[in-house]
């Protein structure tokens, strides 16, 4: 493969930060490897199936906010409700959700893709890729917004579940006792499941959320019948009205109709999943008339009877119809936990690849679809974080409080990046990029004020935790940086190491050696140890790095480059995106491809294992000791990456930072 220098240098690529970032399933299956690794079978989905795929997993979320968004919304009032008050929360959420979802994230964001690839992860590597390089504060920004989306996945199955399940108590008033067992054994059952994977489950939550937000519909257009009314809330003077006679209670209001928006931020992230054009199409076809449509409904029932503000979602249904739509409600929130957890898995992949966070063992959990994946670590903490919110706080409305913080945050760092975006990718004028966004910036800060107000009632919750895993990911990114800068001072180059290797008198052994190393220019240490203590080489010696690119996938053409330095020694680049799972077993028939010749059964990897040591003094001491903490939670490289147990050898050393 010929090396294109200026090619490889607008790649920018970020310098693998372990030596172990190799990923053998089986040398044997090799030859049958795919030309790509990002052959996604849903890529190959027909328009319609996408769409549908899309009302499952990117609106589940948003999907559920009717249950709970606008009652908490009239409770924030403290009062029996009036014309006014209703009309005016209304056009409040239908506002909210044309300014935030319609035209930030459908009409703006889902177009600013990397290879088609969401999410503030995605985001970052494209502002990054244009600055040409580092940043802290934009580093920073990337650490924040995934720290809170974790925030958020934590609060977002509780309060789903939680919401649904109380559903119930209407229809069986004895349940109110079981609503937090029933609640437990629901989360359980759900995230027991993971490991399974969702690929078969995945099939119907298109059809069954479909058939939820027809529900929603129909149920919105049939109190509307009774109260056409209700209509006069499209008229945005209503909200302003509203804001402007109300300020004593406007802020914490306005915290509750955030509840309408929550999901949000699934649309940009699940874009490399479905695609932009199906993605839009779902939100304009389906889910945003039905949750136009719910929430006028629900206005039209709290009109016609205030006392059914405290619950005006349930109270919507008929008496008979009751035990369904409970029961619909329940599976709905389940839908809408999954697709939050399934995007914890995701982000956690993208922070593993870039650097944010340690080795977390992978298991891809559908043949044939990169998304579809486990990460056993994520599952239990999350589930351990969703229990422990669920007793804390023992009901949806008292969840509430503690919800939005972490959106709120998250859309607003997203905007911050999205500033940057246009700024330094498409050369927007900073004034004219600053005009543009600042509309959207202020209503997202005016809701992130308004749910500040919440901190003491539970907004703490999704900050602490934002906290800890933005201090968490920062400890480990220093961390990584100081380790691979003690390791370049006691470097050697390899073009004299091979210069030098020409006379050796070190015994040459038949077979393949693979040295595994973050720096392509750099000897490993591994080679070093094993040629200082055991004065052998092997008959090939293979430099081996595995770079992670700043785009979601690597094409075929990128996966492999194999350059001949010598006779004996070789080096072999094989490149991931930092949305892939590295998988080396499909990347050595890039490799053979490529020109590299070598026989499996006599072959062996070297793994040049580094010891972290924590030295100095005050917080970054701190720090240190973190990172070395982290590092031995950290996977085995043989086991994260599917080395052959049988074929490895790991060679040690400490390394103080």
């Amino acid at each position: 493969m010929i090396h294109d220098p200026v090619r490889a240098a607008d790649q920018l690529r970020l310098p693998p930060y372990d030596e172990g970032a190799l990923d053998i399933a089986d040398y044997l299956r090799e030859e049958a490897a795919d030309d790509d690794i990002h052959q996604d079978a849903t890529r190959r989905q027909g328009f319609l199936a996408l769409s549908v795929g899309a009302v499952g997993v990117v609106y589940g979320d948003i999907g559920t906010s009717p249950i709970y968004a606008f009652r908490e919304a009239l409770r924030a009032t403290g009062g029996e409700p009036g014309r006014a008050e209703v009309l005016g929360i209304l056009s409040l959420l239908v506002w909210t959700l044309i300014l935030i979802v319609t035209v930030k994230y459908v009409f703006v964001l889902l177009r600013a893709d990397n290879r088609g690839e969401g999410g503030i992860l995605s985001l970052y590597t494209l502002v990054r890729l244009a600055l040409g390089r580092r940043s802290v504060p934009v580093l920073m920004l990337a650490i924040g917004g995934a720290a809170l989306f974790f925030g958020d996945a934590a609060i977002t199955p509780a309060i789903s579940v939680l919401s649904a399940v109380e559903g119930a108590e209407l229809v069986v008033p004895a349940m109110e006792d079981w609503v937090l067992p029933l609640t437990v054994g629901i989360l359980l059952g759900l995230f027991a499941v993971q490991r399974q994977g969702t690929a078969r489950v995945a099939r119907l939550f298109g059809p069954v959320t479909v058939v939820w937000f027809l529900s929603l519909a129909g149920l919105g257009l049939w109190h509307m019948a009774e109260n056409p009314g209700v209509l006069a809330a499209v008229n945005p003077v209503w909200a302003i009205t509203f804001l402007t006679q109300h300020t004593a209670v406007a802020f914490a209001v306005l915290g509750a109709v955030f509840l309408a928006v929550t999901g949000g931020e699934a649309l940009y992230a699940d874009l490399g999943h479905f695609g932009r054009r199906p993605i839009a199409a779902a939100w304009f076809a389906l889910v945003l008339p039905a949750l136009v449509l719910n929430y006028m409904g629900q206005g039209a029932l709290v009109l016609a009877d205030p006392h059914m503000a405290h619950n005006s979602f349930f109270g919507m249904a008929p008496e008979p119809l009751l035990p369904v739509l409970v029961a619909l409600a329940t599976v709905a929130t389940v839908i809408a936990a999954q697709a939050v957890i399934s995007g914890a898995f995701s982000m956690a992949r993208g922070g593993i690849q870039l650097g944010f966070l340690p080795r977390l063992r992978i298991r891809h959990t559908a043949e044939g679809q990169s998304g579809q994946i486990y990460i056993g670590a994520v599952n239990w903490l999350l589930l351990g974080g969703v229990l422990w919110l669920v007793f804390a706080f023992q009901s949806s409305g008292a969840l509430a409080s503690a919800y939005g913080i972490a959106v709120t945050g998250t859309m607003i760092l997203t905007t911050i990046l999205g500033t940057l975006y246009l700024i330094h990718v498409l050369h927007v004028p900073h004034a004219a990029a600053v005009a543009l966004v600042m509309p959207i910036a202020l209503i997202e800060l005016v809701f992130l004020s308004s749910n500040l107000t919440k901190v003491a009632d539970g907004g703490y919750v999704p900050l602490l935790t934002a906290a800890i895993i933005g201090f968490l990911m920062w400890a480990w990114w220093r961390g990584t940086q100081a380790v691979a800068s003690r390791a370049a001072k006691a470097a050697v180059s390899v073009d004299s190491f091979v210069r030098a290797m020409r006379n050796s008198s070190a015994h040459k052994v038949p077979g393949t050696a693979f040295f595994l190393t973050p720096d392509p220019g750099v000897v490993p240490s591994a080679l070093l140890h094993n040629l200082k203590h055991n004065r052998v080489l092997h008959e090939h010696t293979v430099f081996l790095t595995v770079e992670t690119l700043r785009v979601p996938y690597a094409t075929a053409e990128e996966r492999a480059e194999v350059q001949v330095l010598d006779g004996a020694f070789i080096r072999l680049t094989l490149r991931f995106g930092f949305m892939e799972t590295p998988n080396v077993s499909r990347a050595m028939a890039h490799a053979r491809r490529a020109g590299l010749k070598f026989d499996v059964m006599t072959s062996t990897f070297f793994l040049g294992r580094r010891r972290p040591v924590a030295t100095g003094g005050g917080l970054g001491l701190l720090m240190d000791k973190v990172y070395v903490a982290l590092a031995r939670f950290s996977a085995d490289p043989t086991d994260f990456y599917h080395l052959p147990r049988d074929r490895v050898v790991e060679l040690g050393e400490r390394v103080a930072i």
